[in-house]
């Protein structure tokens, strides 16, 4: 695996120069121009959790490679008030922000691997991968 891309989480703009970075990071390990977005978009949605729920966080960006396979890992991290029932919050529909709550459950979708840990008042960990066909 090869040294990791950071992008703090505080805005806005940041969530932005995320998706930029992943992205780009996609395209050069030879990713589609349409997993490219689908990766973007996931990173975006990781993104704006941070911003809305934990204020500041971070997400990391590294290209994954094995014997048989290439892929991005993607990691969204923060130490914001944390997710009290994954399982809800895994559900399509559900937001306690009001909105469409397309988030968690629409990145779960567009990766290959999704992991997540949150504990309350410690904040969440969000862990994605997708691989390249």
């Amino acid at each position: 695996m090869s040294k990791s891309i950071r992008v703090p989480i505080h805005s806005d703009k940041d969530i932005v120069s995320a998706r930029q970075e992943g992205r780009s990071v996609a395209l050069k390990l030879g990713f589609s121009e349409t997993d490219s977005t689908l990766i973007a978009t996931a990173i975006s949605e990781l993104a704006r959790n941070i911003v809305t729920y934990a204020r500041h966080g971070e997400i990391r960006i590294r290209n994954l490679s094995n014997s048989s396979r290439q892929g991005i890992q993607v990691i969204a991290k923060d130490s914001g008030p944390g997710i009290s029932n994954l399982r809800l919050a895994l559900q399509d529909g559900y937001s306690t922000s009001g909105s469409l709550g397309l988030g968690l459950p629409g990145v779960r979708r567009l990766v290959d691997e999704f992991t997540i840990d949150s504990q309350a008042g410690e904040g969440t960990v969000v862990t994605i991968k997708k691989w390249k066909p």
